[in-house]
This record gives structure tokens, sequence and C-alpha cells, in this order.
């Protein structure tokens, strides 16, 4: 009686450890074999008087974190040219369990509010972080929360 039980339990402990192959294996076979998945951190301080936090606190959305600075190498013919380049986010914003990426305006890069401005200037955000939901552009001056998304189809 001993030795079926022994049996028992050890086709389920097998069976649980091929399951738990196959999905492994299903799951690399399945992702693309260039996502390298960037994980932003916990980013900078919020400051409770900041305009445009406040700005998008009225608009609904709830700020969760400050700036990122997301260091990004450049190699031109193999060879490292400086110490490469950044890409700022302002902050990360979530309304309705979406999570968005916020950029603020500047009066020195003021916005083309063509497609094609748009799309030169805050579609890297929705490429590099394309679990987010789209790209909040924040305009404190105007008092202004603009949502932009690129739906890309096949």
């Amino acid at each position: 009686m001993d030795s079926y039980l022994d049996w028992l339990i050890m086709v389920l402990a097998g069976s649980l450890i091929l399951f738990w192959v196959f999905r492994a294996f299903y799951r690399w076979l399945h992702e693309p074999s260039n996502v390298n998945r960037l994980r932003l951190g916990k980013g900078g301080e919020l400051k409770p008087d900041d305009e445009n936090v406040l700005l998008l606190e009225q608009a609904g959305y709830e700020v969760s974190s400050g700036k990122h600075i997301i260091p990004i190498p450049v190699y031109l013919d193999g060879v490292p040219l400086g110490k490469g380049s950044r890409l700022y986010i302002d902050y990360i914003a979530e309304m309705d369990k979406d999570i968005y990426i916020v950029k603020t305006s500047r009066e020195r890069m003021p916005m083309e509010w063509t497609a094609s401005g748009v799309r030169d200037r805050l579609l890297i955000y929705s490429l590099l972080l394309p679990e987010c939901a789209g790209v909040l552009f924040v305009d404190s001056k105007d008092k202004v929360v603009r949502k932009i998304t690129f739906p890309i189809v096949d």
C-alpha cells in the first residue's frame, strides 16, 4: 500500500514539474527575441505644490512618481559616442488602472500639434514602455492636459 502511495506522489510531482517546464518553454518560445523590457524605478520626489501635479490631479489622474532619467548608450560604427544620451520622463500618472507617461511643456521647445510633430516628440515614449496606455502632455501655462495615444495596427 505504501509503495502505491509513493508512486502516486512521484507521478503527481513529476506531472507538476513537466507542466511548469512546458509553460516556461511555451512563454520563452512565443516571446519576441529582442524584448528588453525597461523597468522604471521609484523616480524623483514629487513636490506638493507642483502646478503640473495639481493640474493632473484636477483632471482625475493620480501621479505615482516623479522624474525618471533613462540613459541611452549610442554607438557609431561600434564606437561609443561620448557618454550617450538620456531620455527624461517627467511623471508617471495613473487613471482607472491605466498607466500614462507624462511630459510637460517647455517654453524653449514648443510642441508642434501636427501628426508628424507629435510623432517626432512623443512616439518614442510609447515605444519605450508599451504597457503604458499613452502619453499625457501637460501645459501648465494654458492649464491643459492632453492625452496622446499611438494605436499601431498591422
